[in-house]
């Protein structure tokens, strides 16, 4: 399994921009697709991307398509998400996860390896 560690949640206005990033130890992290949950209160995980292990490959829940990136540096350990024209339904507790074994994985159950998390706040 990989270590993740989630950072650049924030506080912004609807409308803004922020960067999450997930830093990720172990020499075989550019073999793991990597992928970007969500948890609002109240609900469950929901998903929102997955990059496959090279980066050619990315999938998106409908909810974030054309608005979240999700883009990957491997030499670096390290999996992005770009936000933007961020709403205040997007606020909730970001989550990079590792482990899923093809490229459209959507369930949380299908990964195995978890970070802490990162609040998004999205005021409007």
């Amino acid at each position: 399994q990989v270590q993740l560690a989630e950072s650049g949640g924030g506080l912004v206005q609807a409308g803004g921009s922020l960067r999450l990033t997930c830093a990720a130890s172990g020499r075989t992290f550019g073999s793991y697709r990597m992928g970007w949950f969500r948890q609002a209160p109240g609900k469950e995980h929901e998903f929102v991307a997955i990059i496959s292990w090279s980066g050619a490959s990315r999938y998106y829940a409908e909810s974030v398509k054309g608005r979240f990136t999700i883009s990957r540096d491997n030499a670096k350990n390290t999996v992005y998400l770009q936000m933007n024209s961020l709403k205040p339904e997007d606020t909730a507790v970001y989550y990079c996860a590792a482990g899923a074994s093809y490229n459209t994985a959507t369930e949380s159950s299908e990964y195995n390896s978890w970070g802490q998390g990162t609040q998004v706040t999205v005021s409007s």
